[in-house]
């Protein structure tokens, strides 16, 4: 199965290991990203700057520690604030962790299915108890590329991204979207969602965005924005040039327009979606959903 999820993986001659990214993991993402934009605001309306947010992921990473959370744990998380909610993120992405998202699943089934019981989010006390901390926080364990980094469920389904997953999907995006850094942009989905995984939580940092609400230049969103996110995939042909292609087995982004993103291809036929590329998932939770997923050399969803 592991090779045929590979196989799956690849775009053309292009294996994932032979495209480099400039960071090993969500956790080095901030770290060197910091070394361009650390006096540069990110959260414009808390006046926040690249650099108090990394001492805050610091803080959080150590909150989570200190809560018996060890690396390598699966978390899930919960929360309709956006800084909070990417705070929480980069904080577990930090500490080595796995993220878990649930959407409406039922928590208990949830739970048996990532053999896990924990349970966080932030809210405006735990805040300020991670504020008051020390941001001396030392990893022990740096998660590699091809290491689990977030579990999201569709349907039921458990799909497990990679932070190679992340990392190259939002590299992918940046290249169509074409957006300088600095500037002000305005997300407008639920934190609950891999589109704002990838748009409103990572982008920002990685292409040196500022996350603005109040006076954006560029806002993505449902509708009515300059970019509008869609699920439809099996109209995918048909989309506009400003729509985003959201597909969470491709670890968020799947095309812009009916463009795919960069180091991606698909084709559609009789409702039936192929997937090859290096966003392509890690896998779902379930064996028997990935025998019948990947075959072909490709992935397989009915849309």
């Amino acid at each position: 199965m592991k090779e045929k999820i590979y196989q799956a993986q690849c775009v053309g001659n292009v294996e994932p290991i032979e495209y480099m990214i400039p960071y090993p993991s969500m956790r080095s993402l901030i770290e060197g990203q910091n070394i361009k934009f650390s006096k540069q605001l990110i959260f414009s309306n808390l006046s926040i700057t690249n650099y108090e947010f990394y001492i805050l992921v610091q803080k959080t990473a150590k909150w989570l520690l200190e809560m018996d959370i060890k690396p390598k744990s699966r978390i899930i998380i919960s929360g309709d604030d956006p800084f909070l909610t990417t705070l929480l993120l980069f904080g577990i992405w930090h500490l080595g962790a796995t993220a878990v998202l649930i959407g409406e699943i039922d928590l208990s089934d949830v739970k048996e299915k990532i053999k896990s019981e924990h349970q966080i989010s932030i809210n405006k006390q735990s805040f300020d108890a991670i504020s008051k901390l020390s941001d001396n926080f030392i990893p022990t364990h740096k998660p590699l590329l091809n290491e689990e980094a977030i579990v999201i469920f569709k349907e039921g389904l458990g799909i497990r991204l990679s932070h190679y997953n992340l990392l190259v999907n939002v590299n992918s995006i940046s290249k169509l979207l074409n957006l300088s850094s600095q500037s002000r942009i305005s997300i407008q989905l639920p934190c609950d969602s891999i589109g704002w995984i990838i748009l409103g939580s990572i982008l920002p940092i990685y292409s040196g965005l500022i996350i603005d609400n109040s006076n954006p230049e560029i806002t993505i969103g449902l509708k009515g924005c300059d970019y509008n996110i869609r699920y439809d995939l099996e109209s995918i042909l048909n989309f506009s040039i400003t729509d985003i292609g959201i597909c969470p087995e491709n670890s968020g982004c799947l095309s812009l327009g009916s463009e795919p993103i960069h180091l991606t291809s698909f084709s559609i036929d009789n409702r039936k979606l192929r997937i090859t590329g290096h966003s392509v998932m890690m896998g779902y939770l379930n064996e028997s959903q990935n025998q019948k997923s990947f075959y072909n050399r490709s992935l397989n969803i009915k849309v």
